[in-house]
């Protein structure tokens, strides 16, 4: 990576983790196909904050390093999925890169830190896969708490990139945290929440929740991915890393209002001339002031 878009980027981490001056904004460009889009420049993006057009202040388009946690459900309505999630945990691990800061919160009854916790992040993506693959199967859900406990670490993440993958067939039926909370909680984040959804052959499992994970995802700028055969899993995760590494990162600096927090929306367009219809994915919004 160049020096000036390393300090670019340094410097979009520092202002953001003090919560002042730029929005993050990570956007992803797919064209009528569903490829991703390469080789746009600032001048063809515009952003909108509550409708209200702001200036681009920072652009970066590349690979570059990620914060990546996987939040790994082991409950017991998982026990069945086993094999699934274990070929989506590998193939997710392999699409990372070696300066890419990993770590895991496997969730059943409790919200669990896959790693001790003198070591918040490793870059090893193999000792990290060979714990996970360790962990039973057992218990209930508390997937919301593996959410929210996920977003939490990435906070204290040192890459110029955050995301958060969830492994899980979406039910809930132990949490103390809601929706609501960790809703709030990702709209503070610059964080892209993806999901592999593991779901049952139909009728579906009481304990599944198809719905949670996508609106988890696409709250965010991410997108969830619902595998039909155990063919398909490791495909689609390795279509997430892809996804990750293939993102714009715009930042632009709030418009002033009065009052204190408050959500507001997040716009995104583009304009190409000769690349036909482009699709934009970007987070809704953010929580300013929170």
């Amino acid at each position: 990576m160049r020096p000036l878009l390393s300090a670019v980027l340094l410097l979009l981490q520092v202002v953001i983790g003090v919560q002042t001056v730029l929005v993050v904004v990570p956007v992803t460009v797919t064209d009528g196909r569903g490829q991703a889009v390469s080789g746009l420049r600032q001048e063809n993006f515009r952003v909108y904050e509550d409708g209200r057009p702001r200036p681009i202040e920072a652009f970066h388009h590349g690979d570059a390093a990620v914060t990546l946690g996987l939040i790994v459900d082991r409950s017991q309505s998982m026990r069945s999925k086993g094999a699934a999630l274990l070929i989506a945990v590998s193939a997710l691990l392999q699409s990372s890169r070696p300066r890419d800061e990993l770590f895991a919160v496997e969730v059943n009854d409790h919200a669990t830190l896959a790693l001790p916790a003198a070591q918040p992040f490793t870059r090893d993506a193999k000792a990290l896969a060979a714990t996970l693959v360790a962990s039973p199967a057992g218990g209930r859900t508390a997937l919301y708490d593996g959410v929210a406990e996920g977003l939490r670490q990435l906070e204290r993440g040192p890459a110029e990139k955050h995301a958060l993958i969830v492994v899980s067939d979406g039910g809930d039926n132990a949490s103390r945290e809601t929706y609501k909370g960790i809703r709030a909680l990702a709209r503070r984040s610059n964080a892209v929440i993806y999901a592999i959804g593991l779901l049952g052959t139909p009728p579906a499992e009481e304990d599944e929740n198809a719905g949670l994970l996508k609106r988890l995802c696409r709250d965010t700028g991410g997108i969830a991915f619902f595998p039909r055969t155990i063919d398909e899993v490791g495909p689609m995760a390795t279509e997430i890393g892809r996804d990750l590494r293939e993102q714009y990162t715009l930042g632009f600096t709030p418009g002033e209002r009065p009052g204190g927090p408050a959500f507001r929306r997040i716009r995104v367009t583009v304009t190409a001339p000769g690349l036909g219809r482009l699709h934009v994915r970007t987070r809704s919004g953010y929580l300013a002031g929170g």
